[in-house]
């Protein structure tokens, strides 16, 4: 045998071809009376003998470069395709007109918007499949498919919602022009478009690992009885290079362990991410299948369109094959930036025996040669097969061509996903490829594209999408059902002081108020507490046999802890979602419920519980899709604070989460110290969001830090959602000040108090500040009233309203950064000198009041500040400060803790 007939056969010499041949036909027959499952079967057997005999055969999670389906198992088509080539062919058109529209400004008038033409131009052949025949909107018979829309692919949504009459020529033409609230925003925003986009896919990355959870939530709503989601799918299409991006890839285990059969990934391979190919050494196609096959996926490649089938079916030496699997993606890429000739001479010119195959072939005939993606019967096919699966998440691994269409500017080219603008001759190339009535004279105009009403293509589109359920995409904005929350006082236990010597954590007050909320027989079970593997750390393990955890297969063994009250439970409808440790897939589940009014018409109330140090930094992200897809629902920072988890140390101490959070303009944050506060916020949290079904997520931080609670006091409740009331007040002293704090800092500037009045006779408020975000909010929203209004009465802040009643300096101590704090400055009284401490740097491990007094927080830094405030005001001498540091033992040469 030659060398080259070895390498066709692979990396051994085939010693017997007959018995070969006899092994293949017995497959084949197999194959052929008794279906690919029994064939699977049989082949699993024969490698687990081989395997137990000695011989080592690693699995291979790689098969041929060639389509999954073979075409004599592909489905008919049942559609008209002439039909839906025109009706696509305008899409584009519009899809790219508006691109280019929107970048013909001057840059003396504000300069390019940018936009994207070429991802949708690879994936158009894939939307129209499936807005053909595929995705269903909600309807009375249908709860409705989530389609995850390739962020990047939006111009093709519009431009076929524009044919559909759902958006206006205006609105096209003022794509990525947003301001005037007539425009179309760039990618997928739901707050932006509340009724027509349903999730945010940019930043990239983010849709696949949501789509997940999202269809796990789906599973699990359905489990518990809540609603049938049996028949809907999730679809979620992304890009080659977007599986870069770690949360891509990172929850594809869990959907193969759940079974997720209701979720369905279309990776558009186009072989090209911004800069350049995505893999022009390697084949994406084939790494993606063994990441994906090895998690245990069902895989279907979609690699060749259907002018491939004849040349695959005479390449019986299998040299096609071969070619396929050693040509690389920048190979691939040429190949289509080029013509027929650069392909017959680069692609089929390495291997004689393949020119000769194509020998009869024209030039255009080869060019002709087509990818699976724009293939509409072999997408058809693979839709249609993994619609079908049953038992295992599908991942379509789709291969196209960047800018398909876009002529020698855009299509094949590295530069390909930045164009946005086309000359005149690109134009009328892209017209004259797809058909479009445009006449030569309006081609600068690039005028929008949209078929007669009672014209064939308009009748097509309407009815296909009527047999659907309406078009799509389509948002709900509000759930249609009305729950009531419960009033206050129903959460009397955590509202009420605590018994004398009895000391609980505002983390213990959420869990009774969890527990409660759980046994209101209408609000009960919608309640989804989420856990990232920290039940215990926050006294929820009382939850696992109460509620149980969420197990699609239920607990197949006995848990090691049985015999404890509070053992481990899972359970095929249990209502805990334990994700592990994995707080992004925790949120990603958060989000799904919190959405759940959306997307399933049921109003969900999520609480998902984790270490605030591992809050906003970690998902930040995340909380901002949250806020975008317009999420209600509850995220609690347990152990909040840099000095409060005082075992932990550098990284690990959240003395910042607040100011992160106060980026996200939904996000309403709360730092109590009392379990009146948690309970009154939490309470008042509810009814905003399911009550009202306002569009808000809350942010709430904890501490496991135990002492004594005060309970709630008769009007302190509004204070409290503003965010300020005030606690306690000494009298009598030569001077006074106010306190302020939060959190569990806010019982050292208590103290602070005691100290002013015992050691220096000074007097003092102190006011409990639960949110020096929500104050600053409220103070800008004055602010901006009072500069739009200069001939009205001036409106007063809140907190402007509190402090202008009062005498003296004031102080802000708290356990976050300065900042936190400091965001009210603006709206303190007139004169009024303002000092805030906080805890910039590092974090440490420590005691806790060790490391109050090194972030110089402390009951001790409170009065030193208060009365240098004083001094500072002239109404004590400046030695009473060196004094005070004198009395307190304060070191004024350690380092600033900013820097330490």
């Amino acid at each position: 045998m030659s060398t080259s007939d070895k390498a066709q056969t692979g990396k051994s010499t085939d010693v017997d071809t007959v018995e070969t041949q006899e092994w293949l036909d017995s497959l084949e027959a197999v194959l052929d009376r008794e279906g690919p499952e029994r064939a699977h079967f049989l082949l699993e057997q024969l490698t687990d003998l081989a395997r137990r005999s000695g011989s080592n055969i690693p699995y291979s999670p790689h098969t041929a470069y060639v389509n999954t389906i073979p075409p004599g198992l592909e489905p008919r088509h049942p559609g008209n395709i002439a039909m839906e080539e025109r009706i696509r062919s305008y899409i584009r058109w519009n899809a790219m007109a508006m691109v280019v529209k929107a970048n013909k400004h001057n840059p003396e008038d504000g300069g390019d918007l940018g936009g994207h033409i070429a991802s949708f131009a690879s994936l158009a052949t894939m939307f129209g499949c499936g807005q053909n025949h595929f995705w269903h909107a909600e309807s009375e018979n249908h709860g409705g498919d989530l389609v995850y829309f390739q962020g990047h692919s939006s111009p093709g949504v519009y431009g076929r919602a524009y044919i559909e009459g759902r958006l206006s020529e205006d609105q096209l033409d003022n794509f990525r022009q947003e301001v005037g609230g007539r425009g179309l925003p760039s990618y997928p925003h739901p707050k932006l478009m509340p009724e027509f986009w349903q999730f945010p896919t940019v930043s990239m990355g983010l849709g696949p690992l949501m789509a997940i959870y999202q269809a796990r939530f789906l599973k699990y709503l359905h489990a518990r009885g809540i609603a049938d989601t049996s028949n809907r799918k999730v679809w979620v299409f992304c890009g080659d290079g977007e599986m870069d991006e770690p949360e891509s890839l990172g929850a594809i285990s869990l959907a193969a362990r759940e079974k997720l059969d209701n979720l369905i990934f279309v990776i558009n391979c186009n072989l090209q991410r911004l800069d350049g190919p995505v893999r022009g050494n390697g084949k994406i196609i084939q790494e993606l299948e063994g990441e994906f096959r090895g998690s245990g996926w069902n895989v279907i490649k979609l690699i060749w369109g259907g002018y491939w089938d004849p040349l695959l079916a005479r390449d019986k030496d299998g040299i096609l094959r071969k070619v396929m699997q050693e040509t690389v993606d920048g190979e691939y890429q040429a190949c289509k930036a080029n013509d027929g000739a650069y392909v017959r001479e680069h692609f089929f010119g390495k291997d004689p025996r393949l020119l000769e195959m194509v020998s009869r072939m024209s030039d255009e005939e080869i060019w002709r040669l087509n990818r699976g993606g724009h293939d509409p019967y072999k997408v058809y096919a693979a839709f249609d097969a993994a619609q079908n699966t049953v038992g295992q998440p599908t991942v379509i691994l789709a291969k196209t061509i960047k800018g398909y269409g876009l002529g020698s500017v855009a299509q094949g080219q590295n530069p390909a996903h930045q164009q946005k603008k086309l000359d005149i001759n690109s134009l009328r190339d892209f017209r004259n490829r797809f058909n479009i009535p445009v006449t030569d004279e309006q081609l600068e105009d690039l005028p929008y594209y949209k078929p007669a009403e009672d014209s064939p293509e308009m009748k097509y589109l309407r009815e296909h999408r009527e047999k659907l359920g309406g078009y799509y995409p389509r948002r709900r904005p509000q759930a249609d059902e009305k729950l009531k929350v419960p009033a206050l006082d129903v959460f009397k236990a955590v509202l009420e002081p605590t018994s004398e010597g009895r000391e609980i954590s505002t983390t213990q007050a959420f869990v009774r108020f969890l527990n409660q909320l759980l046994r209101d027989k209408q609000l009960g079970e919608r309640v989804v507490p989420i856990l990232a593997d920290e039940s215990r750390t926050f006294g929820m393990e009382g939850l696992f046999r109460q509620i149980g955890i969420y197990a699609p297969e239920g607990q197949k063994y006995t848990p090691v802890d049985k015999n404890q009250v509070m053992y481990y439970k899972e359970s095929a409808n249990g209502q805990l979602l334990q994700e592990g440790i994995n707080e992004a897939g925790a949120f990603a589940s958060w989000i799904a419920a919190a959405t759940s009014y959306s997307t399933n018409n049921r109003i969900m109330i999520p609480f998902f519980i984790y270490y605030s140090m591992f809050g906003f930094q970690r998902v930040g992200d995340l909380a901002w899709a949250a806020g975008d897809m317009q999420s209600r629902g509850f995220l609690l920072g347990g152990t909040a604070g840099r000095t409060t988890l005082n075992g932990e140390g550098l990284q690990h101490e959240d003395g910042h989460s607040h100011i992160l959070s106060s980026t996200i303009p939904n996000c309403v944050s709360y730092d109590p110290t009392f379990a009146h506060e948690v309970a009154v916020i939490m309470q008042h949290g509810l009814k905003r969001m399911v009550e009202d079904q306002e569009n808000v997520y809350y942010y709430i931080t904890l501490m496991n830090e135990n002492y004594a609670q005060p309970g709630l006091k008769e009007g302190d409740a509004e204070g409290i959602i503003k965010g300020m009331y005030k606690l306690q007040s000494t009298t009598g002293g030569k001077q006074h000040v106010q306190l302020m704090g939060s959190g569990t800092i806010l019982r050292e500037v208590i103290k602070a108090q005691e100290l002013l009045k015992q050691d220096w006779d000074i007097s003092s408020d102190v006011w409990s500040v639960t949110s020096f975000t929500e104050l600053r909010r409220e103070g800008l929203d004055v602010d901006r009233h009072n500069l739009l209004n200069p001939d009205g009465k001036p409106q007063v802040p809140y907190i402007t309203q509190q402090l202008s009643a009062t005498d003296g300096p004031i102080v802000a101590s708290t356990d976050y950064m300065k900042l936190f704090a400091d965001q009210v400055r603006d709206f303190m009284p007139k004169g009024r000198t303002y000092r805030v401490l906080g805890t910039d740097g590092f974090g440490r491990s420590d005691f806790r009041y060790k490391l109050r007094e090194h972030f110089e927080v402390d009951r001790h830094f409170v009065v030193l500040a208060a009365l240098k405030a004083l001094a500072d005001d002239r109404t004590i001498d400046k030695s009473k400060v060196s004094e005070a540091i004198q009395k307190y033992g304060i070191d004024i040469n350690k380092a600033n803790p900013h820097h330490a």
